[in-house]
């Protein structure tokens, strides 16, 4: 379980500066819409016990020198429970980060709706759901810290809902709270690790590195860092030691499917001077072949899609679908990395909804209002690599090939012999120079 901490303690942890929002003073509520006997004197106590008014704290703060909106719960105001007054904050805060364009950060620990105001507390969530929503069309990013515990509507409305989800090592996070869980659930299911691990959050981060990370995200999906950036960004250069270009069609695939030849990690390293990843479909996978998140080039906040020459599973481009809208939202430049010997062809992977989650990559892809750049710099397997292709805006390492089918399938498919699956490669007309020639990539990138 991890270390529970105040309201105010948790925005200490993160950042520089807060300067607390009030509301207006509402007449005491009592025993609330219920009448639950004994509300009143419960709150009363909390608050003298914990010094907050209500379970939800709010202001603007500095994190790592940037303005954003922060909103802290206090679990020790009977147990961070969402109430009337609760969704009050929620969307004041909510409509302040709208209003003045800044990132809105959630220190989330709740246990979900407050049961001494019944259906009143449980509709707050519509009342979030709205101010997610028009945060949403403004363009502002929301990024949410799951703390001990973030059950609940938290975590289904705030938590979940929110466009990058950080969570503490070893924090409660789930639908269902502990007292509530079937009796013979999986306790490791309902931890930050458990929902790393389903795709449903994009990283734990140890107290230690919380603020660094959070001021890299404010600071990367601030409106004003990426305000007037429409061009797309270069793609990136050719790593790996130079040869000559491949003479055949076989010659590039073996250059490609070479096991020295240098992969997505390596290029985004040499790419990006910091990136942080956005892990999981938030349907409950993830493709560790498809890496996604954020980095910086000379300054410039730009999205990322990559992948790492395995076949990719749907979770994978659900992954990146999820990633290219949310760039096209925030007006994010994208750079996809091109590299798989084609999508996951399993029984699993067909279960899993290949072929829409293909479709949706495609659909994504060809709705993007923000630019978007693509490098081939291993194996185009098929319309499983296509899928990540900008239209227009697609280029190519010289160790790379792109092909509507793999020889070697190629050759099963008209029942030709393995001898005969060289000569299909240059049939396919798949090397790089073949592709610039065919209107397939806009060129071939070299080391510079």
């Amino acid at each position: 379980m991890a270390e529970r901490v105040s309201a105010r303690e948790a925005i200490a942890l993160v950042s520089d500066g807060f300067t607390e929002q009030q509301l207006a003073d509402l007449p005491d509520a009592g025993d609330g819409p219920l009448g639950w006997e004994g509300y009143g004197a419960q709150r009363d106590r909390a608050a003298r016990r914990t010094g907050s008014a209500e379970s939800v704290v709010y202001g603007t703060a500095l994190l790592g020198g940037t303005e954003c909106v922060l909103i802290s719960f206090e679990f020790g105001f009977l147990g961070g429970s969402l109430s009337e007054r609760a969704g009050d904050r929620l969307e004041a805060a909510y409509g302040l980060a709208r209003e003045r364009r800044l990132p809105l950060v959630s220190l989330i620990a709740t246990g979900g709706s407050r049961m001494q105001e019944g259906m009143i507390a449980l509709g707050q969530l519509q009342r979030v759901a709205r101010a997610s929503v028009l945060l949403r069309e403004a363009g502002v990013a929301h990024i949410a810290v799951l703390r001990d515990p973030t059950t609940g509507g938290g975590w289904a409305t705030l938590g979940a809902g929110a466009d990058v989800i950080l969570a503490l090592p070893g924090a409660q996070v789930g639908f269902a709270g502990s007292r509530v869980r079937p009796a013979d659930a999986d306790p490791a299911a309902y931890t930050a690790e458990g929902q790393l691990a389903a795709g449903q959050i994009d990283a734990v981060v140890p107290p230690g590195s919380l603020r660094e990370t959070l001021a890299f995200w404010v600071k990367a999906l601030a409106p004003a860092a990426v305000a007037g950036e429409r061009e797309p960004v270069e793609p990136p250069r050719a790593l790996g030691a130079g040869g000559e270009p491949a003479r055949t069609g076989w010659d590039a695939v073996r250059q490609a499917r070479g096991a020295e030849r240098p992969r997505a990690e390596a290029y985004l390293d040499d790419y990006f001077t910091r990136r942080e990843p956005l892990r999981g479909d938030r349907c409950g996978g993830e493709d560790p072949g498809m890496l996604c998140g954020v980095g910086l080039r000379d300054g410039r906040p730009v999205a990322y899609v990559a992948q790492g020459g395995t076949a990719t599973r749907p979770a994978g481009y659900r992954t990146a679908a999820r990633v290219v809208r949310l760039a096209d939202r925030l007006g994010l430049p994208v750079l996809t990395l091109i590299d798989t010997p084609g999508a996951a062809n399993d029984a699993e992977a067909e279960r899993s909804g290949a072929g829409a989650a293909i479709a949706e990559l495609f659909t994504t892809m060809a709705a993007a209002r923000t630019p978007l750049t693509s490098l081939l710099i291993g194996e185009g397997g098929s319309g499983g690599a296509l899928a990540l292709a900008a239209p227009g805006n697609t280029w190519a390492t010289p160790a790379s090939y792109f092909s509507v089918i793999a020889p070697e399938l190629a050759a099963a498919i008209l029942k030709r012999s393995p001898d005969q699956v060289p000569h299909l490669a240059d049939q396919l007309r798949l090397r790089p120079e073949d592709l610039v020639e065919l209107g397939v990539v806009r060129g071939i990138v070299g080391p510079g």
